[in-house]
């Protein structure tokens, strides 16, 4: 084992047995785990937020599987590096079964292109496809590719999923055995708990906590809830406002406005900010909803929206976020209504669709003529 290698990479699971986490898809009885077992997997995308364990659930199938197996990184790789995949898995001498196992990590970043030429060795069995990724597949993955692929959801892991990493880690030999560690069980559970799901951000903190201590008198290193915090830092908020979580929270705190609940729409409107979401960007998500949801029912919510974004504009953050909460709380707590919303669709709707025939004659703009003295008047 090469101990200079993070602590993280060291603890990823060797076996189905060693794999924390995800239970939906990995029970006994599910049918992943029994593919992966069995040795007859299909080609799958796994989807998840970092940290959840999609790169470990590769690494279990590469140490289980009979077939060849080739990772590349969608980031760094490109058509050649596919095809030298797919030769090598086509070379009798090399590999007799013909087939291989090709995992692509972050495959959302392979251009339409690149993810075309998969296509027809997917399609043939030559290569069966592990695609990992954190945004929507539905979205970001040729549709054809979809099509062919199984799509598993990974959830964030649960803190007490963490927690068990973080504990086995202590006495594992390629974990800390060989550190004289002593350690709360709040204090393992508290690092949990702010990794936030992200069980490589729980063991990397665990490592620099455990590497940056001193060994006291009694021959231990003592990691307390202080140290702890501060190799942590503060909770990890999975937020990254250009993928999928910027459009997941935003419509969450535009519903929460919409819902009339203030408190949600203030902490969704805190993660946007912590994220670094244009104030701007959310300003205007307020205007918006002060006119389509809240409307004729209170129509200075609108007039509150704009002000917002205005003094947004000339104020800039932080001192932006007191103007942003003031105005999303004003849009979340008033009455709402969205008859204006819905009449003007009606009407393009009608205007698109149908004959409306002529505007009526006495409400048309009357022709003018100029009088003797020069002066416009109407004939109506």
């Amino acid at each position: 084992m090469d101990f200079s290698e993070p602590l993280a990479y060291r603890m990823k699971p060797k076996t189905l047995e060693d794999y924390v986490g995800q239970e939906h898809i990995l029970g006994k009885d599910k049918i992943l785990y029994r593919t992966i077992k069995a040795d007859r997997l299909s080609s799958i995308i796994l989807w998840g937020p970092p940290g959840c364990g999609k790169t470990s659930l590769a690494k279990v199938i590469s140490n289980t599987t009979k077939y060849k197996f080739t990772r590349i990184n969608a980031v760094t790789a490109g058509i050649a590096d596919i095809k030298n995949a797919i030769d090598e898995a086509k070379n009798v001498l090399l590999n007799p079964s013909g087939r291989c196992i090709l995992f692509i990590d972050e495959i959302h970043r392979f251009n339409k292109l690149q993810q075309d030429a998969l296509l027809p060795y997917v399609e043939n069995g030559t290569v069966i496809l592990i695609g990992a990724t954190t945004e929507n597949p539905y979205f970001e993955v040729n549709k054809a590719l979809i099509s062919r692929s199984m799509v598993f959801k990974l959830n964030p892991l649960t803190t007490e999923n963490i927690y068990e990493v973080l504990k086995k880690s202590l006495t594992a030999e390629q974990g800390l055995k060989d550190y004289n560690i002593k350690i709360e069980d709040e204090t393992l559970r508290k690092i949990a708990e702010v990794s936030n799901g992200d069980v490589r951000t729980a063991l990397n903190g665990l490592e620099v906590a455990v590497l940056t201590t001193q060994m006291d008198k009694d021959g231990y290193i003592h990691i307390t809830n202080e140290i702890a915090a501060d190799c942590v830092q503060s909770r990890k908020a999975i937020f990254d406002k250009n993928g999928d979580s910027h459009y997941d929270n935003i419509s969450a705190f535009i519903k929460s406005m919409r819902g009339s609940d203030p408190d949600a729409a203030v902490f969704y409107l805190a993660r946007a900010i912590n994220g670094g979401e244009d104030p701007v960007f959310i300003a205007r998500r307020i205007v918006i909803a002060a006119a389509e949801d809240v409307g004729m029912a209170n129509p200075n919510a609108l007039v509150v929206a704009t002000s917002a974004m205005q003094a947004v504009t000339m104020v800039g953050m932080p001192e932006a976020r007191i103007i942003l909460s003031q105005a999303a709380v004003y849009v979340a707590t008033s009455p709402k209504s969205n008859a204006t919303y819905l009449a003007i669709d009606r009407a393009l709707e009608d205007v698109k669709n149908k004959d409306t025939g002529q505007i009526p004659m006495h409400i048309r703009n009357a022709p003018a003529e100029r009088n003797e003295t020069g002066r416009i008047w109407s004939r109506v």
